[in-house]
């Protein structure tokens, strides 16, 4: 799994559970994607977005891991018709950081229905096919590995036995596009890092911060059997990621390299993937095409294949789930809201 049901705070309420983390050049500018609320959790009883949650598209300007501008958005109760009203803030400066900070609004809408503003602002939100795919014999023996500092054991199985865990699972996405012009920073620069952050109202007034994502594929890696660092990792921000978890990557890393042999020192391989892993920053160049994959992270596209990525490199060996974007029951689209749209 991407970030699906990745710690035991998220899985609390799924709703608040951010599957996934998309970042791409659309049709008329930059598009953000989150897929909440995973029909892999089973029935619930309101699907749809938290009314008392807030859904926020964190974006860094100048690398130092701190966000200047918030795109967030809260939701209202679902209507008789399950659809729910939402508001579309941006915040910028140093308020971009603060949970209390009201911002602008630019775009009200509701859920279904793409919601547009005279700026060139577009917006939707609603339910959608998930794009994302995982083997899941893959994934646990890849989540195995890396708890145990062991070589990633598959036993008997073949990439014929391959199959797509989230095959006609659905998600609640929210749909942003902006122009491009919003996320040029006063010098011209294009390079941006992007995250995304779902918090929940506390009765003392506050916000809890109950899912964090920035790259694909961390959780499965480090956090599949280690519940506690789950949760920490999305309390935390990604200005404090190196210091807080840096060392739990590095070993992590160097075990599985170790018990595999595919380094000579399986310690300076894992500091270096690290230094890349964390912060937990998806990296984006305004204005070009998004690809995840070996040689660069630029973005991510909702066709993209993460998961051989981001396993292959933490294990210095390739890793394949034997699927691809082939196992996707409800194909991306190529025009907004992009995601695959379900009734």
């Amino acid at each position: 799994m991407s970030h699906h049901l990745d710690s035991p705070i998220a899985r609390e309420d799924v709703r608040l559970d951010i599957t996934d983390l998309y970042a791409f050049q659309g049709e008329t500018g930059t598009v953000f994607v989150i897929n909440v609320c995973h029909s892999i959790a089973g029935d619930i009883p309101a699907p749809g977005y938290h009314p008392e949650g807030m859904y926020e598209f964190k974006v860094d300007f100048d690398g130092d891991a701190i966000e200047e501008l918030t795109y967030r958005l809260t939701f209202d109760e679902r209507d008789a018709d399950g659809r729910q009203r939402f508001v579309l803030r941006s915040i910028r400066g140093a308020d971009a950081a603060d949970p209390h900070a009201v911002g602008s609004v630019i775009a009200r809408g509701i859920t279904g229905e793409t919601a547009t503003t005279p700026a060139g602002v577009l917006v939707w939100a609603g339910k959608a096919g998930d794009p994302f795919w995982i083997e899941p014999d893959v994934l646990h023996a890849v989540g195995h590995a890396f708890q145990d500092g062991t070589p990633i054991n598959l036993g008997d199985w073949t990439p014929s036995k391959a199959k797509n865990l989230f095959a006609g699972h659905t998600v609640y996405a929210i749909v942003l596009e902006v122009p491009d012009t919003e996320l040029l920073n006063g010098s011209g620069g294009k390079r941006i890092g992007v995250w995304a952050v779902a918090t929940l109202a506390t009765d003392a007034g506050g916000w809890r911060s109950i899912n964090r994502v920035g790259l694909p594929m961390i959780h499965p890696l480090f956090t599949q059997y280690n519940e506690d660092l789950g949760n920490r990792l999305d309390a935390g921000r990604p200005a404090d990621d190196r210091a807080t978890y840096g060392e739990t990557i590095v070993k992590a890393i160097a075990g599985v390299v170790s018990a595999t042999g595919t380094a000579e020192s399986p310690r300076a391989y894992g500091e270096k993937v690290a230094q890349r892993f964390l912060p937990n920053i998806l990296p984006y160049e305004v204005g070009t095409p998004a690809v995840f994959g070996f040689a660069e992270w630029n973005g991510r596209s909702l066709t993209d294949n993460a998961p051989d990525v981001m396993f292959s490199i933490a294990a210095n060996a390739p890793v394949r789930l034997g699927i691809g974007k082939e196992s996707v029951t409800s194909k991306p689209r190529a025009a907004f809201p992009y995601v695959p749209t379900v009734a």
